[in-house]
């Protein structure tokens, strides 16, 4: 089983319910974010494109951030997921400077945060927060490895791309183009 995410770049129309619903089910403390709208500019005039994506921490295959932990509290859960365990991580900031979608953030209370691809929901036959409440359908989720998931699909037959493929991370955060 490997998760991963895709966001259909042609669906997102950047409203940020997908940033509420997370901080929301997260208890994320006000003014931080485990996932953000990234509006994008693409081409040079007159041929211009507007992209529009939600973005968040990638749960790569080959995570920076988990192998520059010194205490093992950034590792990975079943599926893939990366995780922060919050009682070991002492907040020495290595895994935010190793991260290179910037999707760390230190948490009020002195650990390091981040999106968590709502494993808890997920556990219970859920969707994530953010796929849950898009209103333009813009985000699947889903296995891998199992070749009839929606997201297996839709990664056959769309074209895609993932967010600084030079960082040899093997990102599981994919883009619908």
């Amino acid at each position: 089983m490997r998760y991963a995410m895709a966001i259909d770049t042609k669906r997102c129309v950047g409203c940020a319910d997908c940033v509420v619903a997370c901080q929301t089910e997260n208890n994320v403390p006000e003014g931080f974010c485990r996932d953000w709208i990234v509006e994008e500019t693409i081409g040079a005039f007159p041929e211009l494109q507007l992209e529009i994506r939600s973005e968040r921490c990638n749960h790569c295959d080959d995570s920076p951030c988990v192998r520059c932990c010194p205490t093992g509290a950034s590792h990975y859960e079943e599926g893939g997921v990366v995780l922060v365990n919050h009682d070991e991580c002492i907040g020495c900031k290595a895994c935010i400077a190793s991260c290179p979608y910037d999707a760390r953030f230190v948490h009020p209370e002195g650990y390091v945060d981040k999106c968590t691809f709502c494993i808890h929901r997920v556990r219970e036959g859920k969707n994530p927060a953010c796929v849950e409440v898009c209103p333009t359908h813009a985000m699947i989720f889903g296995d891998l490895d199992d070749r009839n998931s929606e997201i297996s699909k839709a990664l056959r037959t769309r074209k895609h791309k993932t967010l600084i493929p030079e960082a040899g991370t093997d990102p599981h955060v994919f883009y619908l183009l």
